[in-house]
């Protein structure tokens, strides 16, 4: 049956083991919370009761996990899990979970193909530098730049890996240490380490040297065991990387020959600075003035450049024992130097790799003692003896006057400008004029310092902050139309607050909760601090004024005012006025009424038209003279004007009698005598 996986924080399922260092081991791990890949590395047990392991394990757990850069492996937790030593004892052990990054190590890149093209090795070193500028602003060293140290994932991404890790256990004979402390490995040393002064921003940038100047020839500046290697950083001026490779241009001559110059002032003063010269080598533009000058010093003096061979009174002696006892024990120990890890590869390892660890052979180890041995202690005691000389000399020789006391900056960026002050003088220091500048950070944010943390610098010296006026002001968007909790999201959205009460305003044009508009106005720019008021329709709306108007115009204004829908029109004859014109309205101009309230029109309408009718009489004339009496007046022989019988069937137009004077002339005339 198998062994149940180890779980650590009950969250965390420890995996197959992918690397191993001196002081931790790394596996591979699923977070079971959220379902992704991770790399877990766990501090050796052996070591887990040690404080100053613990302190740098932790240390590291701290530093790395405030640094999110792409170009720096991420850490996403720690803790500490109760395991069992090697007697049974429980021990609480830290881990540490980082991103598991897919890929090589720029040492197994180089122990494969030897040198990279050179736009590629300045490429991986702008991107090196890149993390360092925003590491060193956070007042972080890495204090051990060097190809092992970085990854190249499989797409092409670079990530510097063990930001304030110590690896003195596994390959002593390769890294450098003062007591206890790690100061680097030999090979990519830079010269304040090697003396065991404080180190700064500025150590990084000749380590990252070192690395450029191996990735373009295939070897570092010096070559040599640990104690041949401390002479040669401190007195002995590298070659130009163009003499072991032809095709390397001048530009990168000059930037690489810059970054390893033996004094701190002489070299990049900043990350940033290096990398803009790697960018305008790369794009074919004018590199600094400053990299030029160092190359012009290089071919003006070949061998050293100005600053000695050996610091004042030889090498410090810490320094140097320390570089001694590292050999001494590597070679009693025969150790090769391939044949101990001596770093986190956390992500490097490759199918088809030889022990599925990190190969490290930073540092040629002879196994065999040579026959000049003695003479090799012997020199080293004089130096030994000489730097004491030296070191009691400057404590209690006569000096040339008021000896300057130098203090180190204090770290002060993401401090109030209060803090920062107080943390300056209390260091002796003066705190300059302040620039201010707009910044996300919070209004009086400490967000840059000069001279960086961590420098040295003379009592009195003048440290300059630049501090944040808060975020620039951002232009309001245009949210009208939404509604109220819509507005909201996008406003916050853009960093923008937004204030809790709103406004109402009667505008038909909107529905009720509808956002009118914000105030101020879209378009405008407003700090993010300062509240932005929506304006939103009451669902209400004014009475228009229609008393007056034509119907037609009255009925355009109320579906305007969204008064339209419970109309009722009533009508009222009037001859005094305009018919269709409104008499009156049932709810007063100006009043303020809901969407579709009930309204009653008056309106105007002609009254109906009187009809006049003409009625026409049918007059009948008297009946004619009976035949059968005999009227001496009439003459038988004359024809009579109507039958003989009956009344007449042709009707009269006339009136049954006549007005005197107004006789029909269509009457026959009367009968005359004809006596």
């Amino acid at each position: 049956m198998s062994e149940e996986a180890l779980v650590l924080g009950g969250r965390y399922e420890v995996g197959e083991l992918i690397g191993r260092g001196g002081m931790a081991e790394v596996h591979k791990g699923h977070d079971l919370r959220l379902g992704r890949t991770v790399a877990i590395k766990i501090l050796r047990t052996d070591l887990a009761r040690d404080t100053s392991f613990l302190a740098r394990f932790r240390r590291e757990a701290q530093s790395a996990a405030g640094l999110n850069h792409p170009s720096i492996v991420a850490v996403y937790d720690s803790g500490e899990q109760e395991m069992r030593e090697s007697g049974g004892a429980p021990v609480a052990v830290p881990f540490i979970v980082m991103e598991l990054v897919e890929g090589r190590t720029l040492r197994e890149i180089l122990n494969t193909e030897k040198v990279l093209d050179p736009d590629e090795a300045a490429r991986v070193t702008a991107a090196v530098l890149s993390a360092l500028d925003y590491s060193h602003e956070r007042g972080l060293v890495h204090r051990d730049i060097k190809p092992a140290n970085v990854m190249v994932t499989r797409g092409g991404a670079v990530k510097v890996m063990d930001f304030g890790i110590a690896r003195a256990l596994a390959d002593t004979a390769a890294t450098m240490t003062q007591t206890q402390s790690v100061l680097g490995t030999a090979r990519y040393l830079s010269p304040e380490q090697a003396q065991g002064e404080d180190v700064d921003a500025r150590s990084d940038l000749y380590s990252t040297g070192c690395m450029l100047y191996e990735l373009l020839t295939g070897r570092t500046p010096f070559v040599g065991d640990p104690v041949s290697l401390v002479y040669q950083h401190l007195g002995e001026q590298a070659k130009a990387p163009s003499a072991f490779q032809n095709d390397l241009s001048e530009a990168l001559d000059a930037i690489t020959l810059h970054a390893l110059r033996k004094s701190a002032d002489d070299r990049y003063q900043t990350a940033g600075a290096f990398r803009a010269d790697l960018l305008a080598a790369r794009a074919g533009q004018p590199i600094s003035e400053a990299a030029l000058a160092s190359l012009g010093a290089v071919a003006g003096s070949p061998d050293v450049l100005s600053g000695g061979a050996l610091p004042p009174g030889g090498f410090p002696t810490e320094a140097m024992g320390a570089a001694a006892v590292g050999a001494t024990a590597a070679t009693r120990a025969g150790v090769s130097s391939r044949g101990r890890p001596g770093g986190l590869p956390p992500q490097a390892q490759q199918p088809g790799d030889d022990d599925g660890y990190e190969r490290t052979d930073e540092i040629p180890v002879r196994e065999q003692r040579h026959p000049g041995g003695w003479l090799v202690l012997s020199v080293l005691g004089l130096l030994a003896l000489a730097g004491i000389g030296w070191v009691v000399f400057q404590a209690l020789g006569p000096g040339d006057g008021e000896e300057t006391v130098m203090v180190s900056v204090p770290f002060v960026i993401g401090d109030t400008e209060a803090d920062a002050e107080t943390k300056i003088l209390a260091r002796n220091l003066v705190v300059g004029e302040t620039e201010t500048v707009a910044d996300e950070q919070a209004p009086g944010t400490v967000i840059d310092q000069s001279p960086a943390a961590n420098q040295q610098v003379a009592e009195g010296s003048e440290v300059v902050l630049t501090v944040s006026s808060g975020p620039e002001a951002i232009a309001i968007p245009d949210v009208s139309g939404s509604d109220e909790s819509s507005a909201r999201s996008i406003l916050e959205g853009q960093n923008l607050t937004v204030a809790t009460e709103v406004v109402e305003e009667h505008d038909p044009a909107f529905d009720e909760g509808i956002v009118i508009r914000t105030d101020p106005a879209a378009g405008n720019e407003q700090a993010p601090d300062d509240p932005v008021t929506l304006i939103v329709a009451s669902g209400q709306t004014e009475m228009p004024e229609v008393t007056d108007l034509d119907i037609v115009d009255a009925r355009i204004a109320l579906q305007v005012a969204r008064l339209n829908e419970n109309l009722t029109i009533e009508e009222e004859q009037r001859t005094d006025v305009e018919e269709g014109t409104v008499l009156s309205q049932s709810i007063e101009a100006g009043d303020i009424v809901d969407y579709q309230a009930e309204v009653t029109l008056v309106v105007a309408v002609a009254p109906p038209e009187v009809i006049t009718q003409t009625t026409e009489v049918t007059v009948t004339p008297p009946p004619p003279p009976d035949p059968t009496t005999d009227d001496p007046t009439t003459d038988p022989t004359e024809p009579t004007t109507g039958p003989t019988t009956g009344p007449t069937t042709e009707p009269t137009t006339g009136p049954t009698t006549d007005p005197p004077g107004n006789e029909d002339p269509t009457l026959p005339d009367p009968p005359t005598d004809t006596d």
